[in-house]
């Protein structure tokens, strides 16, 4: 059987993701303790859920199948861009 996911709320947290990394910077998304370039899981769920709540109130609550997916997208694109970083700072 094959889940249903919401595009609304992974277009949603794209936009977030991106507005909040255009006004903080990656460091914002990165742990400041520990080893370097470690992502800071709450962040990534801070941003999906902010997408879910911003949501109109008609609309139904995103499924959890939904809220996984975009939290593996948003940390996905996380990924690519401290591995981006990475290479330019020629680690």
């Amino acid at each position: 059987m094959a889940d249903i996911i919401d595009l609304t709320l992974v277009a949603d947290s794209r936009r977030l993701f991106h507005k909040m990394l255009d006004t903080r910077g990656i460091g914002y998304f990165l742990r400041k303790e520990g080893r370097p370039f470690q992502l800071e899981q709450s962040k990534v769920d801070m941003v999906v859920r902010t997408a879910a709540r911003s949501r109109p109130q008609h609309m139904a609550r995103p499924p959890r199948a939904a809220i996984d997916y975009c939290r593996k997208e948003i940390r996905r694109e996380l990924i690519r861009r401290v591995v981006e970083a990475m290479l330019q700072t020629g680690l």
